[in-house]
């Protein structure tokens, strides 16, 4: 029984008014357990010259230029056109789809911001001139260059979580996206790819790789411009229609909603993933995307998704819920949707729902340093305790809530691989000492 033949989303049936009745069967361990599985209860529902020129490899770090933002050992990264890796595995843990971008990050005070006409906060779309316009101003700034975007921070993340055989083998995590033949394009797989995390899908020819230039003033505001380039189009073909079919995971970017046609990519992957039983996953991304596109993410997330990523805002985008509506009363509302929720609330906590029930995770104590990249840390601790077949949502949870507290506890949005380490460490150590399971036990869940 299809979830999508019992009740129609919040924008058909008028929000809250007449909630949905959701399907008494579904019990959570089959979706935890086995998400490589083909069997039908899987299926509830179903600087301007800077960037095209580049020939110096961005790892120094003086003014006016930029520094490789990344925790790798080594930083020495060439613009050589990659080999394939002749080790790829036959089967993969999760693929990504999402927005392959490098992201130049530098400090930046308001008069900056003024001078070039920019609104404190905001994330808007340029075009190559603006590009340009801006890497010039920054020119005598010292700013980093990273293999950027939300999606491969929380894949990187879940990579180095499961690069050990702790708890079960090695983690095999993949990304499809699109990035151009120009220099950026050779950093930003080669970068991915030194974090054990692959880029499947080859470089197109004579294409421009997409950054984001993120401006972060003295009170902690980042202002975002995104130059989209070659990454504004990503297509359903052969190397993405392969990946899709060898998964047990797909997460799909709330970003690419916003660019033209992609939601024909989405679609037909989405729809593969299922064919071939897999889960899949959405990540909200930005509340104006959703308002943007409301109707298409529904349109995956009603019919496809079977995990939803999103933060408090999201999800009460994502519910026609006004600012005054709590966390949970929007966790447990999506989930009536969705099999699984999950929902960050920041400092207060976060929530995990299932079928119209939610469980409370509170935060893990942390000095906060930089909140940049929390929520993909967070997703990052999902899919691991879900691969590792936890069933226990407040174990999954907490591992989730300590991953990103790690990460707002440094500078930077990706999590440290000795880091990784301790955490998936610990993690299986309480596992196995069936800690977690104290609050809530499987027949708990099964009762949602």
């Amino acid at each position: 029984m299809s979830l999508s033949s019992s009740f129609s989303p919040p924008h058909i049936i008028g929000g809250r008014s007449s909630p949905p009745v959701y399907c008494p069967g579904f019990t959570l361990p089959s979706l935890f357990l086995n998400p490589a599985g083909t069997s039908s209860h899987l299926r509830l529902k179903h600087a301007s010259s800077i960037v095209p020129s580049m020939t110096r490899r961005p790892d120094f770090h003086t003014n006016g230029s930029a520094a490789a933002d990344d925790d790798d050992e080594d930083d020495d990264i060439q613009y050589e056109e990659l080999d394939a890796d002749p080790f790829l595995p036959e089967r993969w843990d999760v693929l990504g789809l999402g927005q392959a971008m490098v992201d130049f990050s530098g400090m930046v005070d308001d008069e900056f911001l003024e001078k070039l006409g920019l609104e404190k906060g905001t994330r808007k779309l340029v075009n190559h001139e603006e590009r340009g316009r801006v890497l010039r101003a920054m020119d005598g700034c010292s700013y980093k260059a990273a293999a950027g975007g939300s999606l491969s921070n929380s894949l990187v993340a879940l990579a180095r979580l499961g690069s050990t055989s702790i708890g079960g083998s090695p983690l095999s995590v993949a990304m499809t996206g699109s990035v151009g033949s120009d220099p950026l394009g050779g950093f930003y797989r080669a970068k991915l790819r030194r974090a054990n995390l692959h880029f499947l899908s080859p470089p197109i020819k004579d294409g421009t790789t997409g950054t984001v230039i993120v401006l972060t003033s003295s009170d902690a505001h980042r202002t975002m411009l995104a130059y989209q380039g070659t990454s504004s189009t990503v297509n359903y073909d052969s190397c993405l229609a392969s990946a899709v079919c060898n998964t047990k995971i797909l997460v799909v970017e709330g970003y690419l909603f916003e660019l033209p046609d992609t939601i024909k990519t989405i679609t037909k992957a989405c729809e593969e993933a299922h064919r071939c039983g897999a889960l899949v996953a959405v990540t909200a991304s930005d509340v104006s995307c959703i308002e943007r596109h409301y109707d298409d993410f529904w349109e995956i997330v009603g019919n496809y998704a079977d995990i939803v990523f999103a933060n408090s805002d999201e999800a009460r985008a994502f519910c026609h819920f006004s600012s005054k509506e709590s966390p949970i009363s929007a966790t447990r509302y999506l989930s009536h949707f969705v099999p699984f929720a999950s929902v960050t609330d920041g400092p207060r906590g976060s929530y995990i729902g299932v079928k119209g029930e939610a469980v409370y995770i509170p935060p893990s104590p942390c000095v906060p340093v930089d909140t940049c990249g929390a929520g993909d840390a967070y997703a990052s601790g999902i899919l691991f305790g879900i691969l590792r077949g936890v069933s226990d949502l407040k174990g999954i949870g907490t591992l989730a809530a300590r991953v990103a507290s790690t990460v707002v506890g440094q500078q930077g949005t990706r999590l440290r691989v000795q880091d990784a380490v301790e955490l998936a460490e610990s993690f299986t150590f309480h596992l196995d000492s069936s800690t977690f399971r104290s609050d809530i036990g499987s027949d708990h869940i099964s009762s949602f």
